[in-house]
């Protein structure tokens, strides 16, 4: 479907160019980051229940998981121009009768998604809690509320998924390992049990700066697995060939 764009808006493909999305250098443009957890994301029964994306931006997680879930899709979003943005790009890909985009606050959404009623929750949530001295606040709005714990914190993240999902429903997200302690605290404070934890290194020998982890509602806290790291870029800056079998859709998580 043709969609109207925006003065400052662009379409980027994917997955050889079967995923259009709109993106922003203005508002907002997903990174890498939301390609790692579309991949590592393993919905239970080929995802035939409800999947929801807390945090949704402009769309890219629930883009990229539409090929992998045969139920439906649904993104939280709390800024209305990202929420427009994931929209339209899910009308762009004939995606309206499997992704639904909600523009609300996380906290204000169950009237819309029962709790417990989730097979699975994915979340690329803001990385930076608002007095982090090792970052600036952006001085646009939408970047600093997608980078920044402005809107929603991790605790709120978690709490969120965790009201979502069924039991023994599983819960995927895409972090900083510099907060991997606070993430877990948060995590069992919520009932959910980490069962894959995988890093993600910008080059190899270098300090990981992504985390990938998977919890399970009300699972057991044994029996945690940490994955092969994934390393993302070249010495020349160019990706590796695990990052480019994501990009094309050669990787299953």
């Amino acid at each position: 479907m043709k969609v109207d764009l925006l003065p400052d808006e662009r379409i980027d493909m994917l997955y050889n160019d079967d995923v259009h999305i709109i993106q922003s250098k203005e508002v907002f443009s997903f990174s890498l980051d939301a390609v790692l957890l579309a991949n590592f994301a393993q919905p239970r029964k080929n995802g035939r229940g409800l999947n929801v994306d807390l945090g949704a931006g402009n769309g890219a997680v629930s883009l990229f998981m539409a090929h992998k879930v045969a139920g439906q899709i649904v993104g939280v979003e709390i800024q209305e121009r990202l929420a427009d943005m994931a929209t339209r790009s899910v009308q762009m890909n004939d995606l309206t009768d499997k992704i639904t985009i909600i523009n609300k606050d996380m906290r204000d959404i169950f009237t819309d998604i029962r709790p417990g009623s989730a097979d699975m929750v994915v979340s690329n949530p803001p990385y930076f809690t608002v007095d982090n001295e090792n970052t600036v606040m952006h001085e646009d709005e939408h970047y600093a509320i997608a980078r920044h714990e402005i809107k929603a914190d991790l605790d709120l993240v978690t709490y969120t998924a965790k009201k979502l999902l069924k039991n023994k429903a599983h819960f995927f997200m895409v972090h900083r390992p510099d907060r991997l302690f606070e993430i877990l605290e948060s995590l069992q404070k919520n009932h959910l049990a980490p069962k894959r934890i995988q890093f993600v290194y910008p080059k190899a020998g270098e300090p990981a700066n992504v985390l990938l982890i998977d919890a399970i509602k009300d699972g057991a806290l044994t029996g945690a697995t940490i994955l092969p790291p994934i390393v993302t870029h070249n010495d020349d800056d160019t990706y590796t060939k695990a990052v480019w079998d994501i990009y094309e859709g050669k990787s299953n998580g």
